[in-house]
């Protein structure tokens, strides 16, 4: 059951991401094996849409860990369970709550045993800033533990670098490129454990810095990072950004212009319910990496619901063939309007 409610959620993040984002580009699926054991290793710039984001283009059922603080709530809970999140605990969560990994950890080395694919942010926590940061060492955890208990399994990493054009921006632009695949295997030495451990960190590391936008943090990030937001770059273009930020050669500036007002306030006031309580509801947000995550979760829901409902209302005045070219008819001016819109930078 939670098989098939896995691809029926999986199928309705899709169609919803289709709305919301202007664009996603792809690289690097191919890269992806179609069966055995996997670890992703991905960078975390914004909150819960990035692992949203990334499995619904991966074609394998993946299960994710999760910062444990949305699983506060038993109905999200329940629902995250189904999408194959799971929980994992930092000391801010309180010290006793660390034993819980245990259980965790050990169930990420079991879908590993299984050959089941399994998603880990291992920078720890989610940042907006166009960095890759240390990378914690609880992914090589699961790694080698899971090689220590079952010898003969073979345990691919795949980096995944995620970028947005401009996160917690409506509509967004995100580049997802998927890296070489990296046989943990290699790297695993039971006698020399932290130079293992380093080992593959730098592997993963490495690949990062390719695959996402990645500004050195040093004296100059800011003054670098402020030059790219002036020029209007496409920071979905990420190699030839890299190769910007290295060369420290960069291109005139952009014009960005916007013909898409009008249309967004005809939705607004087609949408005028569920835009409210998006306003209400964004003020109350404390963290900027969640704005896309709420964003996200009101409007795949809201928006629909209350179309649903005024096409009802008006199926009842005027018949259901005019309810549906509503409906339609508002659905397509979101679509036009997201992927019309251009998407600035900071």
């Amino acid at each position: 059951m939670k098989f098939i409610l896995y691809y029926i959620i999986k199928a309705i993040i899709r169609a919803g991401l289709f709305f919301y984002a202007k664009k996603i580009k792809i690289s690097g699926k191919e890269n992806i094996p179609k069966k055995g054991a996997i670890l992703f290793a991905a960078n975390h710039p914004n909150g819960l849409i990035d692992p949203l984001i990334i499995a619904s283009n991966i074609s394998r059922k993946t299960f994710f860990l999760v910062r444990a603080a949305v699983f506060n709530n038993p109905i999200i809970a329940i629902f995250f369970d189904w999408l194959g999140m799971m929980p994992v605990y930092r000391i801010r969560d309180g010290y006793q709550q660390l034993t819980k990994n245990n259980l965790i950890f050990k169930k990420c080395r079991r879908l590993l045993h299984d050959e089941k694919t399994l998603l880990i942010f291992p920078e720890g926590t989610h940042l907006r800033k166009r960095t890759i940061r240390p990378l914690s060492k609880g992914f090589t955890r699961i790694l080698f533990g899971a090689l220590n208990e079952y010898p003969t399994l073979k345990i691919y990493v795949i980096p995944v670098g995620i970028t947005f054009q401009n996160p917690s921006k409506y509509p967004s632009k995100v580049a997802i490129n998927f890296g070489i695949p990296i046989l943990a295997n290699d790297f695993y030495n039971p006698k020399e454990l932290n130079n293992s451990t380093n080992l593959i960190k730098k592997q993963v590391s490495d690949q990062l810095q390719n695959l996402s936008v990645h500004i050195p943090d040093d004296e100059n990030y800011q003054k670098k990072e402020d030059l790219l937001n002036n020029l209007q770059v496409d920071y979905t273009d990420v190699n030839n950004i890299n190769k910007m930020i290295i060369s420290d050669n960069y291109p005139s500036k952009k014009v960005i212009s916007n013909n898409t007002s009008l249309l967004k306030n005809v939705i607004i006031l087609n949408s005028l319910f569920p835009y409210l309580i998006w306003k209400k509801v964004a003020k109350k947000i404390t963290e900027i990496e969640f704005v896309d995550t709420f964003r996200f979760g009101l409007s795949i829901i809201l928006f629909p619901l209350f179309y649903f409902i005024q096409s009802y209302l008006i199926s009842i005045f005027f018949g259901w063939n005019t309810a549906i070219i509503y409906f339609t008819t508002s659905l397509l001016l979101v679509a036009i309007y997201t992927k019309l819109t251009p998407t600035p930078t900071e």
